[in-house]
């Protein structure tokens, strides 16, 4: 035998009797003198294989001849006694046998779990109500993460078992080690109907754990659509902030998980405040981070700006400046395209300088070809030098022919090229120009018009 591994098959012949339920072998073997506590490599005993194998007749011949009174709790190399095996199986007659010799329901194995614990994760409604007569205790919990069987049902999606626990007295706000609640496990699991029944009897909707997370925010992150809406119909708060820095909102979670249905259900709901005010973090960002262009389309179309406010959290100062971080100038990062889609053109953005001046002088990266909404360059300068002259000195062509510039920038300030593409005249320009200034003029102007279209 290799007491290295641990075989399934190997046992004594005794503990073999039990496992096959063969009643008329066991017999003989105990009258022959054969012991009935040898462990296997395992160790488990006979009583463990008749417990675990259901074989109730054998398991009541070995209580029957037991060594000592401690027979009936023997446990194996992992802290399993014969009750645990039972109860894991939905073995309910070994189960009753064993309680009624007095089998302890709240037994814990080396990990501290209980019989019921393991009655509850299998679905075994019978024999969890029998460990509930016998005193087992309801809200114990498995010693690894205080995970109690509450969790454990609405985890394994039990309604029924989780309607006895909690007819039976079960705490619905009991937490484990990391704050989270029986609703909680349900939320994040999608477990929906269990989710349903947890809120009908009265539970949290907006619990939080430890680090702050709700069962909206874990459900957003998550991706479980009717977790998210059945939780805000019940009235979980979606501006309840989920992190300690007191920034990050289910619709962030949505967000930088791609989940665009969630995050249409959490947009209309969530206060807008987290899309500019100072310390918060615009959803923007969590969009460009994640790089989901269609919750981002979503979140422009839906009003949110494109140019938010500075983000400590990213190190950015703008959703447009994080897009350029995780697209490393790329042609394909749709999220900058979209987001230079979205953005006001009154002038260059102090993103889009910084990238001309990271890239001047070099033949590696061409503006044109990367950004397909963003206006010709030209036109920028046209604007940021405009924007410094008044409206007089703009309609003035003696003015503007003064500047220190090219005849080919100064015809370009005065948009010639528009005129051009339009077919709009110099002459007609300068009626309209004429008008402006004195509008008594108009009449004339118009008969000088029809007597230079008829002599053209």
């Amino acid at each position: 035998m290799d007491f290295t591994e641990a075989y399934s098959d190997r046992c004594s012949a005794v503990g073999l009797a039990a496992r096959q339920g063969d009643t008329k072998r066991l017999k003989k073997l105990i009258r022959q003198g054969y012991s009935v506590d040898v462990p296997d490599n395992r160790g488990w005993m006979p009583i463990h294989e008749a417990a675990f194998h259901n074989t109730s007749k054998c398991l009541k011949l070995l209580i029957g001849t037991a060594p000592s009174d401690n027979y009936i709790r023997s446990k194996t190399f992992e802290g399993t006694c014969p009750l645990h095996l039972s109860a894991s199986r939905g073995s309910l007659e070994c189960a009753a046998i064993l309680l009624e010799s007095g089998a302890d329901p709240n037994e814990l194995t080396n990990d501290a779990t209980t019989p019921l614990f393991l009655a509850v994760e299998n679905g075994h409604t019978d024999v969890i109500k029998l460990l509930l007569q016998h005193g087992a205790n309801i809200n114990g919990s498995h010693c690894w993460s205080e995970w109690n069987s509450l969790h454990q049902a609405a985890f394994q999606r039990y309604p029924e078992i989780l309607k006895l626990l909690l007819d039976q007295g079960a705490n619905i706000e009991s937490v484990d080690d990391f704050g989270i609640t029986p609703l909680f496990v349900a939320a994040q699991y999608g477990k929906l109907e269990c989710l349903r029944i947890l809120i009908s009897y009265g539970a949290n909707v907006n619990c939080q754990a430890k680090d702050r997370a709700t069962p909206l925010f874990i459900a957003a992150q998550e991706g479980k659509d009717g977790c998210v809406e059945l939780l805000l119909s019940s009235g979980a708060d979606p501006n309840l902030y989920c992190n300690e820095e007191e920034w990050q909102l289910p619709i962030h979670a949505a967000a930088q998980m791609g989940h665009c249905n969630i995050l249409r259900m959490l947009i209309p709901v969530t206060d807008r405040l987290c899309g500019s005010a100072e310390g918060k973090v615009s959803p923007v960002y969590s969009a460009v981070y994640g790089e989901h262009v269609d919750c981002l389309e979503r979140l422009l179309k839906e009003g949110y700006s494109p140019d938010a406010q500075p983000c400590p959290i990213f190190s950015c100062r703008s959703p447009m400046s994080l897009a350029i971080q995780k697209g490393v100038y790329s042609v394909e990062n749709d999220a900058l395209n979209l987001l230079l889609e979205f953005t006001n053109w009154k002038r260059l953005p102090q993103d889009m300088e910084q990238i001309l001046s990271d890239h001047k002088g070099t033949s590696t990266w061409v503006p044109c070809s990367h950004f397909k909404c963003m206006p010709s360059l030209s036109h920028l300068c046209r604007l940021e030098i405009r924007s410094l002259l008044t409206t007089d000195r703009l309609r003035s062509d003696q003015f503007i022919h003064q500047l220190p510039l090219p005849d080919c920038l100064q015809n370009f300030l005065l948009y010639s090229d528009v005129l051009n593409t339009y077919t709009i005249s110099e002459y007609f320009l300068s009626l309209w120009e004429a008008y402006e200034e004195n509008p008594s003029l108009s009449s004339s102007n118009s008969e000088n018009a029809e007597r230079r279209e008829t002599y053209d």
